[in-house]
């Protein structure tokens, strides 16, 4: 499964991709909003960070031509080339401006996806990403990880090539459950990419290791 980051905090970002094997990152108008940056200052030292990695970039255009030109401005502006991923939520509209940018080359993020049958309208739209919310769905008392089971199970049997990048996660667990249903990708807060390899035993058996160790190495370095 990819990870990628969920967050415009440049600092943090620079943090995770130091430390861990990242695969992009995630952006949308309230995680700008909570950065305090704007999107090309945001994007820019993005783009400075992730390398090659991909970035996905909402768009907040209703109307499909709309949504088309504003795709098309964020790719040529940046010159993200082909890291570059727009995100449109799962409306008619934006089903309809999905078959247009796919046709013209420019990769695609379905999002704010609930239900089965809307990243299964995406995918068939040509999205690259479908991003199902896990904890939002919880909360309203529907099973996120259920419905990301389910659509993983669509994108094979129906031959798809949309991957399916989970999101919206409170708990560890959660990434480890859809992981374990063959979710292709999830993109993750900084503090729960932090604490995915944490666990109170590995703290101990390295102490143990280094309490053993000493006397025993020899070796200077």
């Amino acid at each position: 499964m990819d990870y990628l980051a969920d967050t415009a905090d440049i600092e943090k970002l620079k943090t995770l991709f130091e430390y861990l094997p990242l695969c992009g990152v995630t952006t949308n108008p309230t995680i700008l909003k909570r950065s305090g940056l704007k999107l090309t200052e945001a994007v820019g030292k993005i783009a400075d960070i992730v390398d090659r990695g991909s970035i996905h970039i909402q768009v907040i255009s209703e109307d499909a031509d709309e949504i088309v030109k504003e795709a098309r401005k964020y790719k040529n502006y940046f010159e993200l080339g082909d890291n570059y991923y727009t995100k449109i939520p799962v409306t008619f509209e934006g089903l309809k401006a999905m078959r247009i940018l796919k046709d013209a080359g420019i990769n695609v993020t379905a999002t704010a996806i609930f239900t089965q049958q809307q990243a299964l309208l995406a995918a068939k739209a040509g999205a690259d990403y479908v991003a199902p919310y896990v904890s939002r769905l919880d909360n309203i008392a529907s099973r996120g990880i259920d419905v990301v089971n389910d659509i993983v199970i669509n994108m094979s049997e129906f031959n798809l090539n949309t991957k399916v990048l989970a999101a919206s996660f409170k708990t560890v667990d959660q990434i480890y459950r859809i992981s374990m249903d063959g979710c292709h990708s999830a993109t993750i807060s900084p503090e729960l990419l932090m604490q995915l390899i944490k666990h109170p035993m590995t703290d101990s058996s390295i102490e143990t290791f280094l309490i053993d160790g000493k006397g025993i190495y020899d070796l200077d370095f």
